[in-house]
């Protein structure tokens, strides 16, 4: 059994208020895939260039992550260069190069068809389609992430993929444009009747939030003294949140409480470190010591 999951690999230029980094391996595929092994095994499936080589590819082998649909191109990878000033929660993109990935149609392994769960990150609604339309049996659950670029340049592919998935993860600005409701939780409830069992909404340094149409889970972010780069919080929180889910093998309230908690915990790793130096080397006892002490926080027994 693995969760499959879909998305870029990237390589990264950043310059944060902590300093500047060049040729940082990223991208939402990479972030998610790296915090999702904690919980569960991962087959990936992405696109990559000729810059991307051995030390690249062992950060994944050295964790429970198939490559086996990692297509290889000649050229470069997609690269993205941003600047975060001193509001963190929001980044500058200076530059971006699609490069291998603007080419990019997922192309599913046999082995990968038959996937029990199903994470489609952010990419063309109509590629997300496209995935879901390649399994041989519907998955359990699939969860989808998107973004603004895509709910304004291509709403009708992406009001089709809502109707075909089970969980939706995007931040409340994005929430709040699918729906045109100015309240969160309304935002939440709206877009769940386009589709989507579960709405969680990113809030960044505010937590997360979980709608579904009889329940609302606020979760605060694990308060942090330092934040190094932000960059990959959100597909961290993804990684942590959906492969709890898939180790649990149910989506009842108490596991998703505690996915929401595990998945704020697993962003609380990325900001520590500049892209993926953090979560890359995290392990089990350490999460489960920071899972252990925030619950505290919150005054919550038993996890």
């Amino acid at each position: 059994m693995n969760l499959l999951a879909v998305g870029s690999i990237a390589f990264d230029d950043l310059e944060t208020p902590a300093g500047k980094r060049e040729h940082l391996l990223g991208g939402s595929a990479t972030y998610f895939s790296l915090c999702a092994s904690n919980f569960f095994p991962i087959q990936l499936v992405a696109v990559v260039g000729d810059d991307f080589g051995s030390d690249e590819e062992s950060v994944f082998l050295d964790r429970s992550i198939n490559l086996d649909g990692v297509m290889r191109q000649t050229g470069i990878c997609f690269r993205w260069k941003g600047l975060y000033g001193s509001d963190l929660n929001e980044a500058q993109t200076i530059e971006t190069n699609l490069n291998v990935f603007a080419g990019f149609v997922p192309k599913l392994p046999k082995h990968y068809k038959n996937a029990p769960y199903l994470f489609l990150a952010n990419i063309d609604p109509v590629l997300q389609l496209e995935v879901v339309g390649q399994m041989t049996a519907r998955p359990k659950w699939i969860a989808l992430d998107t973004m603004n670029y895509w709910i304004k340049g291509s709403p009708a592919a992406l009001k089709k993929a809502l109707q075909q998935i089970d969980i939706l993860l995007i931040n409340e600005a994005e929430a709040k444009s699918i729906s045109g409701e100015k309240n969160a939780i309304r935002a939440a409830k709206a877009v769940s009747s386009m589709g989507p069992k579960i709405v969680v909404i990113k809030r960044g340094e505010y937590g997360a939030l979980l709608v579904t149409t009889d329940m609302c889970i606020p979760v605060p972010a694990v308060p942090m003294e330092t934040v190094i780069d932000p960059t990959g919080a959100g597909d961290t929180f993804a990684g942590g949140f959906l492969g709890f889910l898939a180790s649990m093998g149910n989506l009842e309230e108490t596991t998703l409480r505690k996915a929401m908690l595990i998945g704020t915990i697993m962003a609380s790793f990325t900001i520590e470190d500049f892209g993926i130096g953090k979560i890359a080397s995290v392990t089990t006892p350490t999460i489960q010591d920071r899972l252990k002490r925030f619950s505290q926080v919150l005054g919550i027994d038993g996890i």
